[in-house]
């Protein structure tokens, strides 16, 4: 009866969170339908009723997110969560991505609790399901955000070298910088691209070349992205950028195959180590059988 009564209590609050989005259940006031008709109204109004989600959100994003910090890094995570949703160009800020996770953990916690009472599971069974649930289930999207932005990583190692290439090329045709950046990113649709196309944007907003570039380098937190930002920084000191910025692009490009290498070599010892184990298990199997009856035999003798 108690857990009929806490699931009606929970179906309540969910469907009043659900229906207050709806026009026809939560009906707005008559000053904010007759904003948009006034002198800058034109804005949209902020406003939310007690009982909606966006009051429901403003409530809990603060608490989850000092909570999620702080499990974070209790489980080794110390990189900033912002740092790395900018990183994968995620449409969520750090409180909706908090808000989300804690959706998700409060969701697991039900489903544990609802199947150690269903299922009569062992008091330290059922502690278990409770507890280890939720825990899972916020390890498992700290997980999938910290590998994509690794993915992301390698992927602008990986397009590094064409793209410091394309831009070496336009600035020894006699472009710009900003004209060169400007055309790269409106060719290219990679992670390169993207990055170059908000470091565009900051520039727009009012950021030197320099300054929007060495965000993009601490943000991408790439080796080859940091020494091609340092190489453009030298723009309004160096006259042949372009030459310089073509011997950083073949310096990137040797380290990318280098790394290549290192990879197919490590695979290639890798191939080796079934076909060890399936030699060397029959030779010790066919060696174990003489020593065994070696043994029996002297055994046999002492005695």
């Amino acid at each position: 009866m108690r857990l009929l009564v806490l699931s009606g209590l929970a179906l309540w609050v969910g469907a009043t969170l659900l229906l207050s989005t709806t026009r026809w259940f939560s009906r707005r006031p008559l000053t904010e339908r007759l904003r948009p008709y006034t002198p800058g109204g034109m804005a949209p109004a902020n406003r939310a009723g007690l009982l909606s989600l966006e009051s429901f959100r403003d409530v809990v994003a603060p608490l989850s997110q000092r909570v999620g910090e702080q499990v974070a890094r209790l489980f080794g995570v110390s990189e900033d969560l912002s740092v790395r949703l900018a990183r994968i160009h995620s449409p969520l800020d750090v409180a909706a991505f908090r808000v989300r996770q804690l959706g998700w953990v409060v969701a697991a916690f039900g489903l544990g609790g609802l199947a150690a009472l269903g299922l009569g599971l062992p008091p330290a069974i059922g502690v278990l399901a409770v507890i280890g649930a939720p825990l899972l289930t916020f390890l498992v999207l700290e997980q999938q955000l910290s590998s994509a932005s690794n993915r992301w990583k390698r992927r602008l190692f990986l397009e590094l070298p064409t793209v410091s290439e394309q831009i070496g090329l336009l600035l020894s045709a006699g472009y710009s910088l900003s004209g060169a950046l400007n055309r790269v990113a409106g060719r290219s649709q990679g992670a390169c691209g993207q990055d170059l196309r908000r470091a565009i944007g900051r520039v727009r907003q009012g950021l030197s070349e320099t300054a929007a570039l060495r965000e993009w380098a601490d943000l991408a937190d790439v080796e080859g992205v940091e020494r091609l930002v340092h190489v453009l920084a030298l723009n309004r000191e160096a006259s042949d950028l372009g030459r310089l910025i073509s011997e950083e692009a073949r310096s990137i490009r040797r380290d990318v195959q280098r790394e290549l290498v290192e990879t197919i070599e490590r695979r290639a010892q890798q191939v080796w180590i079934p076909v060890t184990v399936a030699t060397l298990l029959p030779g010790v199997i066919f060696l174990s059988v003489p020593f065994i009856q070696a043994l029996s035999l002297f055994s046999g003798s002492g005695q």
